[in-house]
């Protein structure tokens, strides 16, 4: 959420509890105005998901963010599931790949770091996804 906030405003908020929101907003790329949502759901390792509710999330996406933070290796350690949960869904239905941008995140707290930005580069590479380190607070 801290990272979808920033995006859209621009500002940074460090606290936000496990709620799901779905955002609209306008961008300009290449000249064109360009109107788009993101569907912004925390994943909680204590609570298991929903399936269809997770299923619903990935029909209604076109593209998808996985974030991680790099403080937390069992935030890094669901990525491959729902990769595969998402590819399964989505390349399954065409032969188009689908868009998928792993991100870690909290690159300012580098000192509490426990996955390297060489596991996470090494994650997309082998799932085929883009990769980023960032810090929402910065």
């Amino acid at each position: 959420a801290a990272l979808t906030v920033r995006f859209l405003t621009r500002r940074f908020i460090g606290e936000y509890g496990d709620m799901e929101f779905i955002y609209s907003h306008n961008l300009t790329v290449d000249g064109r105005e360009i109107l788009f949502h993101i569907w912004d759901a925390p994943n909680s390792q204590e609570q298991t998901e929903d399936g269809s509710s997770e299923e619903k999330r990935i029909q209604w996406a076109d593209s998808f963010v996985l974030v991680y933070s790099i403080c937390d290796r069992a935030s890094f350690n669901i990525l491959p599931l729902k990769i595969q949960f998402i590819k399964a869904a989505k390349e399954g239905q065409s032969q188009e790949k689908v868009p998928i941008i792993i991100v870690g995140n909290k690159r300012d707290l580098h000192h509490q770091r426990v996955v390297s930005s060489e596991e996470g580069r090494l994650l997309a590479l082998s799932f085929d996804c883009g990769f980023y380190e960032v810090s929402a607070a910065e």
